[in-house]
């Protein structure tokens, strides 16, 4: 191993120069520090898993949130923890002493208040299946109980054939509760496919086996240091369980990004002559700040999901902006002291022949310069393409997660299907409607007659009676919790799927029939799920804003243009539109499940997962701009022109940049193994748009872009140009 001299640095050198300087010398505290809190981190971040929630797709400031706080809190009704369908062969009355003995012991169950079935109602015939073979219960659990431990509880214990009937369990907590297994065992497999062929990729890339090594230092110091920043924030508010495959996937992408792109510079700073800790120095001071400005670049991309009230959003943005400056942190603190450590020896066990350096001319170069030779074909001919792949996203059908995410045989899953199929009222998802101030009872009558007429609605239930197609057929049943001093509520029970388009427009309609009353409030699943919609949709326009904003602000900082970051955010919207529309030709049309595995087809694509695709690899994409920019930048502030600039920086960034997209690919494709669609959906949406981005936009479009623009890419007014030399991300 080298022994690391002391270098002495100019009196005024750049703050990254002297920051790798330090390290440099300082390289055992550095190292030890790092992994003291590596390990510190690592005890304390594994209780994370215990403290996620599987929720957070709903607005909380929505309609449909106010109406189900009304419900409660005015009305006293109650959603049920568990719900149950009953099968026996031989008929719901042959099983009955069975099946009531079996609601008996579950009615015992700690934290359950009541169970309300077919058998406990004297024959309610809405809760008999069509066939007669099977009926449902209802488990309501005491005010305060932990819902989540009573499902599971009850599905551990009482789910599955129990004798001679066979019991299907559903319910909110139950499906949270298949996600979180499912996505633990999940992440668990991705990480053993991804890991093993991360690593062979990796020897080949970085050319040595000691090399390939140092990426998992930071990967891991920043998976379990997240994982640790998640837990502190889910003692202050709920975090999202998915936020976890986030973190694996991000870390290990960004752990890998920049350890490559410090190596290599360092083997090049080297191969130049000089001395280890000079090398140290101006690696830190070149590769060391870009990797600074990519991850604060990448941070704030994330942080555009801070802006919807949807935790399981805003769990990516916590999780996202973590992964980011503890990435920032490994890269310029854990490698630059052990490269200072190792010298040399960092090329030790070498698996190619031949010098490690990177070289100044090669197939990257080459294709820069046969792109700048015919740049408006290939900007023509490859904006046509991405637009080809784009075109499938103008029939975009958006959808959100529910049973179906499940593999089709997931007990959760298939119990949701047997409710859905043997009850299709929907009895357990009314539309539920309260009116505030109603003029008369007469009106309010009318009203629900109205809305008995709609399109698929059963029938509409009242404090007094039940309507059937405008006409009354039957008095409540139950009227006692249907009043308040100043409110009323009805109930329109439907034949359609609520978490789908067919419930998002009776949703619509029943808000658009006149109402008799001073407020109006439309709740139930439907309506939470088509609120939820339009609040991502309603803000989509302020994420791009922030997106525009961030990015225009950070590339103008770090190169002084105004059109390179005009460039970057509209070619990475034309990739990302790329990327929707081969979600939507995928999950949306079923095709390529060859590739993606078996799943549900809806005949929608998830929208929020959509939303985190776009900010995901919008982000990354950004982390590859600024690794080519600044090599380009570099050489361009050297004296080179535009062209050579362009083809120089290509050359020492391509294979960077196409080795840390594939890797990113990936970890981010292993996630193609989940049982869980739209964690599918999220490993080839970022798979496919990392892919595109790294290949299609930077080896082609950008050069193309570059030599069309010429002088004009370093172009601002002076004004700006002054505002660059006082503030810019420039040495100094």
């Amino acid at each position: 191993m080298n022994s690391v001299q002391s270098s002495v640095a100019p009196a005024k050198t750049p703050a990254f120069y002297r920051f790798g300087g330090w390290v440099a010398r300082h390289r055992w505290p550095v190292l030890i520090g790092y992994l003291i809190v590596f390990v510190i981190v690592g005890v304390f971040g594994v209780r994370v898993f215990g403290a996620m929630q599987t929720g957070g797709f709903d607005d909380p400031a929505s309609d449909s949130a106010r109406a189900a706080t009304v419900l409660a809190e005015e009305f006293g009704t109650r959603d049920p923890v568990v719900v149950l369908a009953i099968e026996s062969p031989e008929g719901v009355d042959a099983g009955a002493t069975q099946a009531q003995a079996l609601l008996d012991d579950i009615g015992q169950v700690s934290g359950v208040s009541e169970v309300v079935s077919y058998w406990s109602t004297g024959g309610a015939p809405t809760l008999l299946s069509e066939d007669g073979l099977t009926a449902r219960a209802f488990v309501y659990a005491d005010e305060g109980a932990d819902t989540e431990k009573i499902s599971a509880d009850i599905v551990a214990t009482y789910a599955g054939q129990q004798g001679d009937v066979f019991v299907y369990a559903f319910g909110n907590d139950v499906v949270g509760n298949a996600f979180t297994d499912t996505i633990t065992g999940d992440l668990a497999r991705a990480e053993s496919i991804a890991i093993p062929i991360t690593a062979l990729i990796l020897l080949f890339v970085f050319g040595s086996v000691v090399a390939a090594g140092l990426p998992f230092l930071v990967a891991g110091g920043t998976i379990l240091g997240s994982f640790f920043a998640l837990w502190i924030v889910s003692t202050v508010t709920d975090v999202s369980v998915f936020s976890l495959n986030l973190v694996t996937g991000l870390g290990l992408a960004l752990g890998i990004d920049y350890s490559l792109l410090i190596i290599s510079r360092f083997r090049e700073e080297l191969s130049a002559g000089k001395s280890v800790p000079d090398a140290v120095a101006a690696t830190v001071g070149s590769a060391g700040k870009t990797v600074f400005v990519s991850g604060i670049t990448v941070a704030f991309a994330l942080a555009a999901l801070l802006i919807y009230p949807q935790y399981f959003l805003r769990s990516f943005a916590y999780a996202g902006i973590a992964v980011s400056f503890l990435a920032i942190a490994g890269a310029l603190t854990a490698i630059p002291a052990l490269l200072a450590i190792l010298g040399r020896n960092v090329n030790r066990l070498k698996v190619r022949r031949g010098d490690l350096a990177p070289k100044d001319t090669g197939i990257w170069a080459s294709i820069a310069r046969f792109v700048m030779r015919y740049p408006w074909p290939v900007l023509v001919a490859t904006v046509a393409f991405l637009l080809v792949l784009a075109a499938p996203a103008l029939g975009a059908v958006f959808g959100q997660v529910d049973d179906r995410a499940l593999p089709p045989d997931h007990p959760a899953a298939a119990a949701g299907q047997v409710l859905q199929d043997r009850f299709p009222g929907n009895d357990a998802a009314p539309y539920n409607i309260i009116l505030r101030e109603p003029s008369s009872d007469a009106d309010v009558l009318a009203y629900a007659e109205e809305i008995s007429l709609l399109p698929d609605v059963e029938r509409v239930t009242t404090p007094t009676d039940v309507v059937v197609d405008g006409a009354v057929v039957a008095p409540n049943p139950d009227p006692a919790t249907w009043t308040t001093a100043d409110a009323v509520r009805l109930e329109a029970v439907s034949s359609v799927r609520p978490i789908d388009p067919e419930g998002a427009e009776l949703v619509a309609d029943i808000r658009a029939v006149p109402s008799p009353a001073a407020e109006t409030l439309v709740g139930g699943t439907a309506a939470t799920w088509d609120d939820a919609t339009s609040s991502v949709l309603d803000r989509i326009w302020i994420v791009l804003l922030w997106l525009a904003i961030t990015t225009m602000v950070i590339l103008f900082l770090f190169t002084g243009s105004i059109l390179i970051p005009i460039k970057a955010f509209v070619l990475n919207l034309l990739s990302l539109g790329a990327t929707l529309g081969v979600l939507v030709w995928v999950f949306q049309n079923g095709h390529l499940q060859w590739l993606t595995g078996d799943y549900t087809v809806t005949g929608t694509v998830d929208l929020p997962t959509l939303v985190l695709i776009g900010v995901i690899a919008f982000a990354l994409s950004m982390d590859y701009e600024v690794f080519m920019l600044s090599r380009i930048k570099e050489e361009h502030d050297t004296g080179m022109n535009t062209t050579d600039a362009v083809a120089f920086g290509l050359q020492r960034t391509g294979r960077i940049i196409t080795a840390a997209a594939l890797l990113i690919a990936i970890v981010f494709a292993s996630f193609l193994t989940s049982s869980a669609t739209n964690i599918k959906q999220l490993g080839l949406g970022v798979t496919v748009a990392i892919l595109l981005d790294a290949t299609v936009v930077r080896a082609l479009l950008v050069p193309a872009f570059m030599r069309i623009a010429g002088g004009g890419n370093w172009w601002a007014p002076s004004w700006l140009r002054r505002v660059h030399q006082r503030v810019g991300l420039q040495d100094g």
